[in-house]
């Protein structure tokens, strides 16, 4: 299970990739149920899910997805899933985080390619972010125009192990759309 911190700084109930109410059940048991409510599935599109909640009165949108290909196949790793989440009332939109499932190593970078398009991202335990808004925009955005194509994020354990995920962006613009629309975001 993830830290608390690490489920409030992506989304905010993160661990709905088992299902959408495992999904629930877990954000409900790991996040403070006083400011935050359990989230509601917007929809699955292909191979991406879109969730919404609220926390302290502000909506919270999100969506997820699990990588198609993990290597080496054989690295034993936790929960892998990429977020991307609107948190309108904090100004903070396209807010794009991989979660690789083992503590990546200490000051270390991760990378993500979308569609020839390559990111580099900075890393704190088993997550690894865009360093800026500008940057998420541009992941996004990569990520929206991809369809059909994969989304490919590598990195480096703190044991040295170099891990490739393959994420699909198939359903990406759709599930993009419903998070948009669920936060009153404009694009």
């Amino acid at each position: 299970m993830l830290p608390i911190r690490t489920i409030r700084r992506t989304a905010g109930a993160a661990l709905l990739l088992a299902g959408p109410i495992l999904a629930a059940t877990l954000a409900a048991a790991t996040v403070n149920t006083a400011a935050a409510a359990d989230p509601r599935l917007l929809g699955t599109f292909k191979d991406w899910n879109a969730f919404a909640f609220d926390e302290g009165g502000h909506k919270v949108c999100y969506m997820s997805s699990q990588p198609k290909k993990k290597e080496p196949a054989a690295a034993k790793r936790g929960d892998i899933y990429v977020l991307v989440t609107h948190r309108p009332a904090e100004k903070a939109l396209d807010v794009v985080s991989f979660v690789v499932g083992y503590p990546l190593k200490k000051d270390s970078e991760s990378t993500v390619d979308v569609a020839g398009k390559s990111f580099k991202l900075f890393t704190d335990g088993e997550t690894a972010w865009a360093r800026d808004a500008d940057t998420d925009k541009a992941v996004t955005a990569a990520m929206r125009d991809a369809k059909g194509k994969s989304m490919v994020v590598k990195g480096v354990s703190g044991r040295g192990t170099k891990t490739t995920d393959t994420y699909s962006t198939d359903g990406f613009a759709q599930a993009y759309d419903a998070i948009n629309q669920a936060c009153g975001v404009k694009r």
